[in-house]
């Protein structure tokens, strides 16, 4: 076994034993509690109205749980929300929907009806129901008021006047419609005074939503668990079932509205789109004609082709130039020489071609005649004349050629220059159009959108979903489940132990009384001695060795080994018995624990010095006697003072006449000459003297003295007493003080065992031989 285990083990027996301790002795006042809350609980269960549960269970549809609705579903319910579970939760138990189940359900004008004790709600047996036409208007409580249904004439009697069942009445409680109750049996012919109240309906929902339990099944579940009590089983099902259709309905009712609001919206907006986007294409139109744009990109492109081909045609132009020029070389340089004639490709005139073909062929039949025949021979000179003649004839349409391509060249330059101005302007009007188009194209895009929305919203408000599906409707096993006997009982019981224990605290707890022992451990470092139990209904202060009180003997022997005071070898001891104020017994301690001593043979005396109150001097009957006083005074000498009382081996010194000043009396010096003169005569010598607080007679005591006994008494000595006890220069300066606690009383009612006390714990009862009881011993 572990040392935790054992530890656990001792702190649970320390518990168990502190409560045993603290309240077994007031085990009747626990008995009778029990009795009194059984008996209350009886007629608890006698009497209160039984209530009956409903249950039902519902999904909730959250995206985060995994709950939606397929493909299909989801492209028709577009408004479908994100629930949250725990939001659902606090809708569901709302005032709002339960202010709809009230006035659905018509609750806000219960029946009742006559029962053994009072009232009762007659929802399942009263023939008639109440509706009210306007039931905002119900200004305050009404309740009790008496009706009389007649099922023979199908009317309800109310003040005396008769109503006709299923129609709108005009009543003094207002416009009031009286129908029959489908739970009644319609075969009940028994005729019963029946009662309606009004209520706001505001109040009703505020209480039957209190009544309303909404839990999830588990942590990872969306399905929700509702119930709810009442005193009608068909009632809670009918709420539960109102409530769950309520919560339905209202989902829908807010997914058509938020439709019917989008819808609003959008054609709102289209007007607006609509408006711009006729705006911008008029801005277009006019744009394009005032800049004579018909599609710019295309125009764009057939001026860059037009300016290609204008580039093509001046070179060609040029090139055909270049010919003439040649050509016109050609015909100037030559001498009838027979050449090369330069080509006319590119030339589109063959009148030219044909012409420096013929000047070809002449220059060439020139050079053969040339050869063959004389310069002035008519054929030569005849082809030189053709030669001749032609060559102007080239010039000239050379020169007029060179003049037609000198004018085509300028008209084709000044329209490709026409065209690239044009083209110049062409980024800027691309830019602007483009603004203009962007503009138009965003609109465009709105009003595609817009439509598009349009369309879904509208098929959406034709095919809204409820966000949350019914799994079980309401279900009640038409069984109590409140009051149950069990619970009732039990906490019968437990309301009678905390009662009984609060009881015990009270009276224990809160006094400024000393009642335990721990209570003297806790508040000082002084180690106590013995216990003394309280003695009752005692002629005599003398109870040591008397037979009936066995227990205080072993008491008091106890005190004499706590203290030292045995052994077989006799050591002289002086003790002193005081206490922190007068009554705590201090006397009877001194007394008792004298006689004791002088019990075992030894020769004890008994010194009276509390002056102002001897109470020993009365315990011993010595009253009249000389005593301490008189031997302070110096009237009488020590032996004289020394009383024998009738006990075997005990003396008596008595505190004598009255004394003006005790403690100077006391402080004259004689004591010196009192205890040198007995400590030579006496075993033991017990000085009672005066109480610590009021007076110094203790501490004037306490140097002759070797110990001193601190009587404390149970329920008498103040807690502030005891608390002050450390820091007390009269109670420090006593000599190897001890503390004696006295006069424990026994706790709880029954007063003739000696049970649980308020010291250490438990008594156990010896018995002898016979099995007589004769000893008791207190342990720890």
């Amino acid at each position: 076994m572990s040392v935790k285990k054992i530890k656990t083990e001792e702190k649970e027996d320390s518990v168990l034993s502190f409560l045993l301790f603290r309240f077994a002795p007031y085990w009747p006042l626990f008995i009778l509690l029990l009795l009194l809350c059984s008996i209350g609980a009886w007629f608890y269960l006698r009497f209160s109205t039984p209530l009956y549960e409903a249950y039902a269970t519902i999904l909730i549809k959250d995206e985060k749980k995994g709950v939606d609705d397929n493909r299909m579903l989801e492209s028709l319910n577009i408004y479908t929300s994100s629930k949250i579970v725990e939001n659902e939760m606090e809708i569901i138990r709302s005032r709002t929907l339960m202010k709809e189940v009230v006035k659905n359900l018509h609750l806000y004008a219960p029946v009742s009806e006559e029962g053994r004790f009072n009232k009762i709600n007659a929802y399942e047996t009263s023939p008639i129901k109440i509706e009210v036409k306007e039931p905002e208007n119900i200004k305050m409580f009404q309740p009790d008021i008496p009706i009389y249904y007649d099922q023979k004439k199908s009317t309800v009697t109310l003040d005396r006047k008769s109503y006709p069942v299923g129609s709108w009445v005009n009543t003094p409680y207002g416009d009031l419609k009286f129908v029959l109750n489908p739970y009644a049996d319609p075969d009940n012919n028994e005729h019963k005074q029946l009662y309606f109240s009004l209520f706001r309906p505001d109040n009703v929902a505020s209480f039957l939503a209190s009544r309303v339990g909404v839990q999830p099944t588990n942590k990872i579940a969306t399905v929700l668990g509702l119930s709810f009590r009442d005193e009608s089983a068909s009632r809670a099902i009918d709420i539960l079932n109102e409530l769950i259709e309520v919560y339905s309905i209202n989902s829908v009712k807010e997914k058509n509205l938020m439709a019917a609001n989008t819808l609003t919206f959008i054609d709102e907006r289209l007007r607006y789109v609509i408006n711009d986007l006729d705006s911008i294409e008029r801005s277009i139109q006019h744009y394009k004609t005032k800049e004579g744009i018909v599609n710019l990109s295309e125009q764009s492109k057939n001026f860059l082709l037009n300016v290609s081909d204008n580039d093509r045609q001046v070179s060609n132009i040029n090139m055909q130039i270049a010919v003439l020029d040649q050509v016109e070389r050609y015909v100037v340089s030559k001498n009838n020489d027979v050449g090369i004639v330069p080509s006319a490709l590119g030339l589109n005139d063959q009148l030219l071609s044909q012409l420096l073909q013929k000047l070809y062929d002449a220059e060439l039949e020139y050079d053969k005649l040339k050869k063959t025949m004389a310069e002035n021979s008519p054929q030569v000179v005849a082809v030189a004349s053709e030669i001749e003649r032609i060559r102007p004839t080239i010039l000239e349409n050379v020169r007029n050629q060179r003049t037609s391509l000198f004018a085509s060249k300028k008209n084709v330059s000044e329209t490709s220059g026409a065209y690239n101005s044009y083209l110049k302007t062409i980024p800027q009007k691309e830019r602007e159009l483009l603004e203009i188009s962007r503009q138009q194209s965003i609109k465009n895009n709105v009003y595609s959108f817009l439509l598009e929305k349009r369309e879904e919203t509208a098929l959406a408000s034709s095919s809204t979903l409820a966000d949350s599906k019914l799994i079980d409707p309401a279900l009640s096993n038409y069984s109590p489940v409140s009051p149950q006997n069990s619970t009732a009982y039990l906490s019968a019981f437990a309301l009678s132990f905390i009662i009984g224990i609060a009881l015990v605290c009270f009276k224990e707890l809160f006094t400024g009384k000393i009642l335990f022992r721990s209570d003297i451990e806790k508040y000082t470092r002084i180690p106590i001695a013995a216990e003394i139990t309280n003695v009752k209904n005692n002629k005599s202060e003398l109870v040591v060795n008397r037979p009936d009180k066995i227990f205080l003997t072993e008491q008091f022997q106890h005190l004499r080994a706590a203290i030292g005071l045995h052994g077989r070898v006799v050591s002289k001891q002086k003790v002193l018995i005081t206490s922190s104020i007068a009554g705590e017994g201090k006397s009877f301690v001194a007394a008792n624990l004298a006689l004791s001593l002088s019990s075992s043979g030894k020769k004890v005396l008994l010194i009276d010095a509390d002056l102002r109150g001897p109470k020993t001097t009365s315990i011993f009957n010595m009253e009249d006697r000389e005593g301490l006083v008189e031997f302070l005074e110096g009237n009488v000498g020590v032996e004289d003072i020394i009383r024998y009382s009738d006990n075997n081996n005990l003396y008596v010194i008595p505190a004598g006449g009255d004394c003006n000043n005790p403690t100077e009396i006391l402080l004259n010096g004689k004591l010196n000459e009192l205890f040198t003169y007995i400590e030579e005569l006496f075993d033991y010598i017990l000085v009672d003297t005066s109480p610590v607080d009021p007076v110094t007679d203790a501490y004037v005591l306490s140097c002759y003295c070797d110990k001193t006994l601190f009587v404390i008494r149970h329920g008498y000595t103040p807690k502030t007493m005891v608390q002050i006890l450390d820091e007390s220069n009269k109670v420090t300066a006593l000599s190897n003080p001890f503390i004696v606690f006295n006069g424990i009383k026994k706790r709880g009612f029954i007063k003739g065992s000696y049970g649980f006390g308020y010291g250490f714990g438990y008594e156990y009862v010896y018995k002898n031989r016979n099995g007589v009881k004769n000893r008791k011993v207190s342990i720890s």
